[in-house]
């Protein structure tokens, strides 16, 4: 169709170049205007055997270690805390102290005047979604069970946390086995346990697991749990302190049995921690803590 008044070419390229324009600060709006994608904080795990309150520990015993254990947490600042030998009486006595805490868990006959896995978390960076526990015995969900032949009921109790900033989920497990020399195939079928549990959980979900395991990393149980996790102190690229966790609150360790695993988390640092005030010690135990990096999303 012919134009009754014909448009100068020079009137059509400055249109042209009006509305590139117009364009280009639009794009530029929105691109201003869309909200940060939220940022993948580091999740900082401990496992902490804090040693049960025993009257004949003497100048160890609780009521002289209590507030060093305290401030051994407050100074590290954790995330979550996987404990261990943990009685109520101590669980309540952390977060009177530092309330910024609050702890979930049972004791391993299914009340709570017996040992916990009691696990602490930070209530300004996580919430609980879901919790519960289980018993490493052919009856996992019969509290205080035990089919392996070694004394005590060993557990696991297990949080489902969820990130208050950005809303990240992962499971948080965390365990004690069996201590004896003559409890090796407890532990082994304990770990096996474990681990086909967490092997049933959809593999894009992530997952950590503490525990106090009274073996070395260079048996079964170890081998058991890593073909699905990976130890943050064997492959994390920072490590401080010694390998060795228990030490009898002598300072001096001679076994590392206390570790953090994970899936869907890479370790960018390792701490064991050796706090104490004099000859004094938090616990029988050095704490260990990991600052673990989210894998990238899916």
């Amino acid at each position: 169709m012919r134009l009754l008044f014909p448009v100068p070419a020079l009137l059509i390229r400055a249109s042209a170049a009006v509305f590139r324009s117009l364009l280009a600060v639009l794009c530029g709006f929105a691109v201003a205007s869309a909200p940060a994608m939220a940022q993948d904080v580091p999740v900082r795990v401990m496992t902490f055997n804090v040693r049960l309150p025993i009257a004949s520990d003497g100048p160890n015993a609780w009521e002289h270690r209590r507030d060093l254990l305290v401030r051994t947490i407050a100074e590290a600042r954790p995330d979550i805390i996987g404990t261990q030998e943990l009685f109520k009486i101590q669980g309540d006595y952390v977060v009177k102290r530092l309330p910024g805490y609050a702890w979930f868990g049972i004791d391993r006959r299914g009340g709570h005047a017996d040992e916990h896995m009691g696990v602490f978390y930070r209530r300004d960076r996580l919430r609980l979604i879901d919790s519960g526990n289980f018993w490493l015995s052919d009856t996992p969900t019969v509290p205080g069970s035990i089919t392996w032949g070694h004394p005590l009921p060993r557990m696991v109790t297990w949080g489902l946390m969820e990130t208050i900033d950005g809303g990240r989920r992962f499971y948080f497990y965390n365990t004690h086995f069996p201590y004896r020399d003559e409890d090796g195939d407890a532990r082994r079928k304990g770990a096996e346990l474990i681990r086909d549990r967490i092997a049933a959980i959809p593999a894009d979900v992530p997952i950590v697991l503490t525990g106090d395991f009274n073996t070395d990393p260079d048996g079964d149980v170890h081998a058991a749990l890593s073909r699905i996790l990976t130890d943050v102190r064997a492959a994390s690229p920072a490590k401080d302190g010694p390998d060795a966790t228990y030490h009898g609150f002598t300072g001096k360790p001679d076994r590392r049995i206390d570790w953090i695993l994970v899936r869907g988390f890479e370790p960018s640092s390792t701490r064991t921690l050796t706090t104490r005030d004099g000859a004094a010690y938090p616990s029988d135990h050095f704490p260990v803590i990991a600052e673990l990096v989210w894998n990238p999303r899916k």
